[in-house]
């Protein structure tokens, strides 16, 4: 039987060009990257003494733009707007979204907060969240979201109770909040259902809040770098990708140059 051993870096490009044939390029870029991390593993732990995978390239892919369905800042506000809050659900959903929306979070960073993770420091309300890799990251709250959040808090008595989740889910019957995490397809459904109800008719995901935040920040002339070290992005590059303005920007400008080729009856 093949040893881990006789790996060469030719085998691991034939087996990448392979998987062009039948994978998209994200794909087999995303697989190229667990066979790197893999050998990496294996030469810290001596097994092997190269990485035969280091030097292999994957299919070119090169995204400029963000696919994630994004709302009009004036949408977003009817929205949150629509949401009940004479209730515990109507409280946390609103707070939800805005904490979202406001502090570019992750649905996995907000829904893995615990009630601490909202905190005063300096005469203002903070959010303490975990993004990919385990970093830590706080920032400051937007006004209305402190209001969200603050309301939801005090709404649902959760003060007593630092240690526990912040987004919880509904006991059935109850209306009350239960001490088990909300998981993320509850969520979806929640923003699907909210959506639906404001009559707003955009397909929205959990990571549509994140774009609309980051797209309306941007738009009200807030920069590309403040942006990106709020949204925990490592590169500038990332959160261009969220910038639907600009992206509108450049559509209308390739219609417009298509429309003054087009010969005039």
């Amino acid at each position: 039987m093949p040893s881990i051993l006789d790996v060469q870096a030719v085998h691991v490009a034939t087996w990448i060009e392979a998987g062009t044939r039948e994978l998209a390029a994200p794909s087999v870029k995303q697989r190229l990257a667990s066979i790197r991390h893999l050998f990496d593993w294996l030469v810290t732990g001596q097994v092997v003494p190269l990485n035969p995978a280091g030097s292999v390239r994957g299919p070119r892919h090169v995204v400029t733009s963000g696919q994630t369905p994004v709302l009009d800042p004036s949408e977003a506000r009817v929205l949150l707007d629509s949401i009940d809050v004479t209730t515990h659900a109507g409280l946390r959903d609103r707070a939800l979204i805005g904490l979202m929306v406001y502090s570019f979070a992750r649905i996995g960073a907000a829904l893995g907060m615990t009630v601490e993770d909202v905190f005063t420091q300096k005469r203002r309300l903070w959010v303490r969240l975990r993004e990919k890799g385990g970093k830590r990251h706080a920032m400051p709250c937007h006004h209305n979201l402190e209001e969200y959040l603050i309301a939801y808090l005090d709404g649902a008595g959760l003060r007593d109770d630092p240690k526990g989740p912040l987004f919880r889910t509904i006991g059935r019957g109850t209306g009350k909040l239960t001490r088990t995490v909300l998981p993320q397809a509850n969520a979806y459904a929640m923003i699907r259902r909210r959506a639906a109800a404001a009559g707003i008719a955009t397909k929205l995901g959990n990571h549509s809040f994140r774009a609309t935040g980051i797209t309306a920040y941007l738009k009200n002339g807030g920069t590309l770098e403040k942006a990106a070290a709020m949204a925990n992005h490592a590169s500038t590059r990332t959160t261009q990708l969220y910038d639907h303005i600009k992206r509108a920007r450049r559509r209308g400008r390739s219609l417009a140059r298509r429309d003054l080729r087009t010969p005039q009856g």
